[in-house]
């Protein structure tokens, strides 16, 4: 019994640090995204609000690259889905080493060959889709890796119920599950601050480092751990 308790807080640990490593990532991606070609790569509220206010401009080039990176994200959840639930079955997961893959082959093709936006949109936002797959949950706790609405929000109603309740073991829990989710928006946050001076000095070469920070993820944490 002792020794299941210690293996589901190795699981919740590990879970917690992918989870941080994963939202800066999800960030840091995300600035990029914006400063590069004015549209969100992994926050899709965002784009769908540029989507809606296009629709009733008309803006076509707007609507255009909105649909293009909500479609492609949509796509690379869909995907990293399915490939999680078979991962699962066979007690391993690639995904790490999938999205690192598309971000390496981007960075090289990009350094040697103009990318057109809309290309750049499909394959950066299809792979922040299928990164969002890898944590869903970090305990009993759901979290978004790149969702920060989603976050926010759960750490308010965590926070307020820590606030409210009577019982210890309660607030212990609500309590811990309010510090992961308050560190998972500084990860994404951090992520975000470092990706314009990343960018001046990196250029072409920017999407390396989330691809190395994914490979480098994939070898030192044992990631079969957090399949269910």
């Amino acid at each position: 019994m002792e020794k299941k308790v210690l293996l589901a807080i190795d699981k919740i640990v590990i879970q917690e640090k992918i989870a941080i490593l994963l939202a800066f990532i999800a960030g840091y991606t995300d600035a990029v995204g914006l400063i590069k070609w004015k549209t969100y790569v992994s926050f899709m509220s965002g784009n769908t609000t540029q989507l809606g206010t296009a629709l009733g401009r008309g803006t076509i080039e707007v609507i255009s690259s909105s649909l293009c990176v909500i479609g492609s994200f949509v796509a690379g959840i869909y995907l990293g889905t399915c490939l999680s639930v078979w991962q699962r079955q066979h007690k391993f997961s690639s995904t790490f080493f999938i999205v690192a893959g598309f971000l390496i082959a981007y960075s090289i093709v990009g350094y040697y060959y103009p990318i057109p936006s809309y290309g750049s949109l499909v394959i950066i936002g299809f792979s922040m889709g299928m990164m969002n797959t890898i944590v869903t949950s970090v305990g009993k706790q759901n979290v978004n890796t790149d969702f920060v609405t989603g976050t926010l929000n759960s750490l308010a109603k965590n926070s307020a119920m820590y606030t409210m309740s009577q019982s210890a073991e309660d607030r212990a829990t609500y309590g811990s599950n309010a510090i992961r989710l308050l560190i998972l928006w500084i990860g994404f946050i951090s992520g975000a601050f470092i990706a314009p001076i990343l960018l001046d000095m990196l250029a072409k070469w920017t999407l390396l480092l989330p691809a190395v920070l994914l490979l480098i993820a994939a070898f030192i944490f044992p990631i079969s751990v957090i399949k269910k």
